[in-house]
């Protein structure tokens, strides 16, 4: 049975009747993807081509210059990735599962669509963005997906089955605390391919995970092949070999080591601190909040915003200009400092901001103002915060098994981690003068919270030198 699973290919292509009306692809990632004639239905829409010009990475490609792949591609990787994995259970236990050709369109369509609502410059737009200008916005983009989804449906008229798209529409939802709750039984574990808010593992993080890693010239051992090639549905969940935790261990492990050297890189969150204040500074101007509850005008946004505001003369963005003009020229918020929350502290922190700072300088020795100083609070888990993500998964011993258990760590090794989430403060000066002032109150904030220095390097003295040289 285990060779058996292991002889198949990874890529099903279409069969010899159908190919004349599926388009063939080449992905720098995954090779060949054929893309069936429903989905270039919604490929060959404007709404879709916009993911174009949407970076995966948003701003990060100013920190590592070869991350400028698009949405658009991974949309397209993670399509044919769930095509791969229900065609490899449909190979595997099709009669048992009774997987038919509307399950496989449906998971497909959600793999391709799961990202459509999407805003301009990854996550930034609607968590940091959003927050700003919007009181109590819980605006969140898997809705926006759908939102998208039935306004391109309607716009193109694309023929499409109402039961397909339901369900399609359900799965990009399934990881959201917004998603509705399944009172039927039939084939959950079709919900756990795209977006799985079961325990986490689905393609979506499959393909980020190689295509990031290779996009900004990481090594990436995570070997997602191995996943698809074992994984089995038992009591309507798909499970997976019990030889391969240490595999899933590895998924999380290299999400969490993505997060840290790449989306949250300190240059990259410098950088991402200075363009929200422009695009907030812009709003009123540019009125982008306004845009994102009507799909026929959301869809118009997208990356461009940046060379919008860089160029547009009005007086109303010179401050945004400004900024970003400090962007290009690489005179970045300065960074000062950062400690990692104690672990004893992590389940009653709370976010630090500029004013937590400002009321910890010592009195007459210096007069920083909120404006002056920019706090970035990093969140960095295994999916499931606190928690350990591998307890919610289920394994089985063999193929010829229908029995799931869950494994604990301590089964496993001892070298697992314990604690399953960092939290890390950083600081940064508005102005390079600055950073003294604002380390110093930044220490003095965390020996009043905690008793003690949590960082664990003082300022750099490159950087003091450039401040007494001002």
């Amino acid at each position: 049975m285990g060779a058996f699973r292991n002889a198949g290919s990874n890529n099903a292509s279409p069969s010899t009747e159908d190919r004349r009306l599926w388009k063939h692809v080449h992905d720098n990632v995954h090779g060949n993807i054929y893309l069936d004639p429903l989905s270039l239905k919604f490929i060959d829409t404007e709404q879709f081509q916009r993911l174009r010009d949407l970076k995966q990475l948003g701003l990060a490609h100013m920190v590592y210059p070869g991350a400028v792949h698009s949405r658009f591609e991974h949309s397209v990787g993670v399509y044919w990735l769930a095509g791969n994995a229900i065609e490899k259970l449909k190979a595997h236990q099709g009669l048992e599962l009774d997987i038919d050709h509307a399950d496989i369109q449906t998971v497909k369509l959600a793999g391709l669509l799961h990202d459509i609502g999407h805003g301009p410059f990854s996550h930034l737009f609607e968590r940091e963005f959003l927050p700003q200008v919007i009181d109590g916005s819980k605006w969140c983009h898997e809705e926006m997906s759908l939102k998208m989804i039935d306004y391109i449906v309607d716009e193109h008229n694309i023929d499409v089955d109402s039961g397909i798209l339901k369900k399609a529409k359900e799965m990009i939802i399934a990881s959201s605390k917004n998603a509705p709750i399944k009172t039927s039984k039939e084939k959950l574990f079709l919900y756990d391919i795209v977006a799985n808010g079961r325990n986490g593992i689905d393609v979506d993080k499959f393909d980020y995970i190689v295509r990031d890693s290779r996009a900004c010239g990481l090594g990436c051992n995570f070997q997602f092949e191995r996943l698809l090639d074992t994984m089995q549905v038992i009591d309507n969940e798909i499970c997976y070999r019990a030889k391969e935790y240490l595999t899933v261990h590895k998924l999380f492990y290299t999400r969490a080591d993505l997060h840290r050297t790449v989306y949250t890189h300190a240059k990259v969150k410098a950088i991402e601190l200075m363009f929200v204040d422009a695009l907030v500074k812009a709003d009123n101007y540019l009125l982008v909040s306004s845009f994102i509850h009507d799909p026929s005008q959301y869809w118009k946004l997208d990356d461009s915003i940046i060379k919008t505001i860089e160029t547009d003369d009005a007086e109303e963005l010179k401050e945004s200009r400004e900024l970003i003009k400090r962007i290009r020229r690489r005179d970045l918020y300065q960074f000062c400092n950062e400690f990692t929350v104690p672990k004893d502290k992590l389940e009653h922190f709370k976010h630090v901001t500029s004013r937590d700072i400002i009321c910890s300088q010592k009195s007459g020795v210096s007069n920083l103002k909120e404006e002056d100083i920019a706090v970035s609070n990093v969140k960095i888990d295994l999916t499931k915060g606190r928690n350990n993500p591998l307890e919610s998964i289920n394994f089985f011993e063999d193929y010829d098994c229908k029995e799931k258990f869950p494994i604990n760590n301590n089964q496993i090794s001892h070298l697992l981690p314990a604690c399953n989430q960092d939290l890390i403060v950083r600081v940064y000066a508005k102005k390079p003068e600055l950073v003294g002032a604002v380390s110093e109150a930044f220490e003095n904030f965390q020996l009043k919270t905690y008793g003690m220095k949590a960082q664990v390097h003082g300022t750099p003295e490159r950087k003091k030198c450039r401040i007494f040289s001002c």
